[in-house]
Formats: C-alpha cells, sequence, structure tokens
C-alpha cells in the first residue's frame, strides 16, 4: 500500500517467527530502493512479488537495497532480486551476508565466554549451538556501500541515516526530515519494546545494548518525528508519549531486578531465571540479554555493583549513597 505522498510502498510478508509478519518499503525516486528484504521463505517470496505487482513493479525494477538492521526476517530475499546493483548498509551486517565463518566463530565464543561468567550452567549454554538454524533464513550477499550515523541514502537526498544501536549492533533508521517520517526497522516498534540483545564489539569488549537503546529512543525525541514506519506492527504517530511510555516500563522492570538483589546477591542466571522460568531454556540469548540489559541500567545509575567471584559475576546493592529512587 502507499503510505505516504512521499511514493512510500509498504510491503508486508510473513515469517516463521513469533512476532509475525515484517514490513519493507519502497522508495521511488532517482533510484527503485527496497528497504528490507524479509525472511527467506517461500511464502515471503510469493507475497513480495504479489505485492509489487500490484503496484506496478517486479523483483526485477529493484535497483538497491537498503538493510535496517542484520535479523533473519529483514535480509532474508536479498539474493531473490536480481537487478539489484548496491546494497547499503552498517559494515557490521556485511559477515552474515557473506556467511564469515570466523565471525560466526567468534561469535559464539562470545557467548559462550560471557554466559560462562553469569553463571550460566554447561546444560544450559548447550541450547547456544541453536542459533545456528536460523543461517538458513539468510540471504546471501556484499554490503557494497557503507551507511554511518549522518549519512544520506544513495538516490535519496531528503533521508538521512540515523544510528539506533540497541536492538542489533547493525542497527540504521532513515529520517526524512521535511516530512517527519522515520522508518524505524525494530527500534520503535508500536505494540512490543524491542530486546536489545547482547553482540560482541570485538573480543575484548561487548556492547551495553539496553543503554544504546535507551539513549537512541532519547535521540530520536529531538529529531522532529511525525509517523514511524516500523519493521512490525502498525504506522503510528504521538511519538513522544510513546517513547516516554517505554522508558518508564523500562525503569519499572529494573525496579523489579533490584528487589530482587535486595533480597541477596545474585548471578546474572540467578535473575534470569527468576525472570523467566521456562523461556531461558528455550530463549537464552534473548532472556539473559534482558537480564543483563537491566543490570546494564542498574549499574550506569549507580544502583548496583559488581564482583567477580570464582570466575562468574554477582552483583550486589550498591549502599551509602543516599535513598534509592526504588
Amino acid at each position: 500500500m502507499v503510505v505516504s505522498k512521499q511514493d512510500i510502498y509498504q510491503i508486508t510478508v510473513p515469517t516463521p517467527f513469533p512476532v509475525g509478519d515484517v514490513h519493507m518499503y519502497l522508495l521511488t525516486g532517482d533510484v527503485l530502493t527496497l528497504i528490507d528484504t524479509g525472511v527467506k521463505t517461500k511464502e515471503a517470496w510469493e507475497a513480495l512479488n504479489d505485492q509489487l505487482k500490484s503496484i506496478g513493479y517486479s523483483v526485477h525494477d529493484i535497483e538497491q537495497v537498503v538493510l535496517t538492521h542484520h535479523h533473519p526476517d529483514h535480509i532474508g530475499l536479498i539474493d531473490q532480486l536480481p537487478k539489484v546493483q548496491q546494497i547499503a548498509a552498517h559494515a557490521y551486517i556485511d559477515p552474515w551476508l557473506t556467511r564469515d565463518q570466523v565471525f560466526f566463530e567468534q561469535y559464539e565464543l562470545f557467548y559462550e565466554h560471557f554466559f560462562k561468567r553469569c553463571g550460566v550452567p554447561d546444560d544450559v549454554r548447550d541450547s547456544l549451538n541453536g542459533y545456528r538454524g536460523m543461517i538458513h533464513y539468510i540471504g546471501t550477499g556484499e554490503v557494497t556501500y557503507e551507511l554511518t550515523d549522518g549519512d544520506f541514502l544513495p538516490g535519496h537526498a531528503e533521508w538521512q541515516v540515523i544510528d539506533t544501536k540497541g536492538h542489533a549492533q547493525s542497527h540504521l533508521s532513515f529520517f526524512n526530515k521535511k516530512h517527519g517520517t522515520f522508518i524505524g526497522g525494530d527500534h520503535l516498534l508500536y505494540h512490543i519494546s524491542p530486546n536489545p540483545l547482547l553482540e560482541p564489539i570485538d573480543q575484548v569488549e561487548r556492547a551495553k545494548p539496553l543503554l544504546q537503546y535507551q539513549a537512541n529512543l532519547r535521540k530520536c525525541l529531538s529529531l522532529g518525528i511525525k509517523n514511524v514506519l516500523p519493521g512490525h506492527g502498525p504506522i503510528f504517530s504521538n511519538i513522544s508519549s510513546h517513547i516516554t511510555k517505554q522508558l518508564n516500563e523500562q525503569e519499572e522492570r529494573a525496579t523489579v531486578v533490584y528487589k530482587m538483589i535486595q533480597q541477596k546477591p545474585r548471578t546474572p542466571f540467578e535473575i534470569c531465571q527468576k525472570l523467566f522460568p521456562t523461556q531461558y531454556r528455550t530463549q537464552l540469548v534473548f532472556t539473559m540479554s534482558e537480564t543483563v540489559g537491566q543490570l546494564d541500567y542498574l549499574e550506569a545509575d549507580d544502583k548496583v555493583k559488581v564482583s567477580e567471584e570464582n570466575g562468574v559475576l554477582v552483583y550486589h546493592i550498591k549502599k551509602g549513597l543516599g535513598q534509592s529512587k526504588f
């Protein structure tokens, strides 16, 4: 469907994931550009072709792909578009598209080592191997044009690149200041709060994705966004109230974790088990990302401190700093 007078078309395809359908956006202009490419399934491919045909285009007309981030439901059909001359995205997406095995091994080692420090038992960490099963939902290719914060999209000079790391370390959004339109991938969603996922920056550091996500939410408050075209769910406005609600809900979740640590010092995994008593066994990365995000938030807010005991991180209440807001 046409979503604005700017000749932006929303294309919606199914996914096999709990999040449900995912949206792509077709931008007309000097270059016909598809923002995101859905998931690599027969059903998504058929839906893409049918919807392009309904607006007078075909996959053979698409000249450029722009990606918001590297998750499988956003980069799946990238190798099914025969006339694409350029893939523009964050550099971090490239090893996913090229199937860089060294990168994947380092990725796995990061989770293995960090989750061990978080107190995750060996038998639970074994579930980490399941993420490779997602690879067949991802298309292959190569980033040919690296996008960074402040750039403008090739062929679409009115669309500026906004760094929105948090949900993913590759996450970018695109803002048309003239019209106040924000193509936000999974950064701003109406119906759910995106989970900022743990990922390595390099072999030494790890990102603190919840802190990144919150900082980039606040950045969005200052942009003058009027309408969000999201990766999932309905198009929406009232951005200020939406972001304020998300930030307040985040503080409520942190309060729950703070009260757990008030009872006694705990490892991240012990907290994860209490927050997600069943889900952690099948969704370890998601549940541990949420847990560690809350701990990063509390530590940055000077409410907790961390020690290391027998190679395992343990979080304690930080005392003697005045009355806690919790």
